[in-house]
């Protein structure tokens, strides 16, 4: 027997009620799309509601455990088979290395890519330098001489010496 004044179902009333508390504070209109969607499921009883939240709550961590990955390592669960469990272990060690190798040599291109780009940003900026030391008259020493070639310089740009 379901003595509930407002049944969870669809009816012009709780979709009436439903709209009304999305418009005075959105989190009770979506308490009320939550009971009508799922209040058949807890029947009205806190017992009902308390006992389908364990239920989920139970699934899940069972599920968590029967996964056979979590984040890079697979879980340790025996097959049942100690050569197979061996031969799982072995190649599952191997596959670390891999990827341990795989992880060196994508950090060893990510630093030659920003060499490559330092080299490209400092070649750019020399160009750059030549050429307004070309078109300014008077720039370089008290003579009269200008300096274009930054690779003497100990590594100073811009500095004449």
């Amino acid at each position: 027997m379901n003595t509930a004044i407002i049944k969870p179902q669809w009816s012009p009333l709780t979709i009436a009620l439903m709209v009304l508390g999305f418009i005075i504070f959105w989190p009770l209109g979506l308490a009320v799309l939550g009971y009508i969607i799922w209040g058949e499921k807890f029947g009205g009883s806190a017992e009902k509601a308390q006992g389908y939240f364990n239920k989920g709550r139970s699934w899940c961590t069972s599920n968590s455990n029967r996964s056979g990955f979590s984040g890079h390592r697979y879980a340790s669960t025996s097959s049942g088979n100690a050569a197979f469990d061996d031969y799982r272990a072995e190649q599952l060690k191997r596959l670390e290395e891999e990827r341990a190798r795989l992880d060196a040599e994508i950090e060893a291109f990510h630093e030659y890519m920003a060499n490559l780009n330092k080299a490209k940003d400092r070649e750019e900026f020399d160009r750059f330098m030549n050429e307004r030391r070309g078109s300014r008259q008077g720039f370089g020493d008290q003579n009269g001489d200008k300096k274009t070639d930054n690779s003497d310089n100990g590594g100073s740009w811009g500095q004449n010496t």
